[in-house]
């Protein structure tokens, strides 16, 4: 069965990234810090990368993270989702139009622009064809950024809610929950590394 996942790396207060992001500097100052897990050499943050990444039939994002990882400072063949790892999903990105060119042409891109909940349902009928093609289930991850993964929990799109929680404080930048109404989580794992807490709950 195919779950939504929102996926993402948080700092210890409540912060996805750091001051003034853009374009050029995506995860704003001191942002970088919320990833170190990712490009650890820990064998548990290893795991868990590769784990991610193999469960992964789609991958929705909202428009300003796409500019950014299509930007030229952004994604190539040894950073981005799913690289050095054995095929990729297809990516939905959510906005109000789509882009005159992309430059990351070797990936699966999809544009809507009739909304999240439209994304995450094109993302669910990529995803459960993979499923089928790979005989096994994969799910559809929300990787951010934080505004439309916020939205999605706001919207009941949710099912699980996976934190890479980094030790470091970063005092501004863009926060993850800004509000809106409550919801009820089921924690379901926690795993400690030495860069991160990697925590998943359900969402009810």
């Amino acid at each position: 069965m195919t779950r939504i996942i929102a996926d993402i790396s948080v700092s210890l207060d409540g912060f996805v990234t750091g001051p003034d992001p853009g374009p050029d500097n995506g995860l704003g100052v001191g942002g970088d810090a919320l990833h170190t897990w990712a490009f650890s050499d820990d064998p548990d943050d290893r795991r868990y990368l590769r784990e991610e990444t193999a469960r992964s039939g789609a991958v929705v994002l909202g428009r300003r993270l796409f500019d950014v990882v299509d930007g030229p400072n952004g994604w190539d063949d040894k950073i981005g989702y799913g690289a050095g790892e054995v095929g990729k999903p297809a990516f939905v990105v959510v906005t109000s139009s789509p882009p005159e060119s992309v430059r990351l042409t070797g990936l699966d891109w999809t544009f809507v622009t009739t909304g999240l909940p439209d994304a995450v349902s094109a993302a669910r009928e990529r995803a459960e064809a993979a499923s089928a093609d790979r005989g096994q289930d994969l799910d559809v991850i929300l990787m951010g950024g934080g505004a439309t993964i916020a939205s999605a929990l706001a919207a009941g799109l949710v099912d699980a809610l996976t934190l890479h929680l980094a030790p470091v404080v970063l005092g501004a930048g863009t926060r993850l929950f800004t509000g809106g109404a409550p919801r009820t989580l089921v924690q379901r794992n926690v795993t400690s590394t030495s860069t991160a807490t990697h925590l998943t709950y359900d969402v009810l």
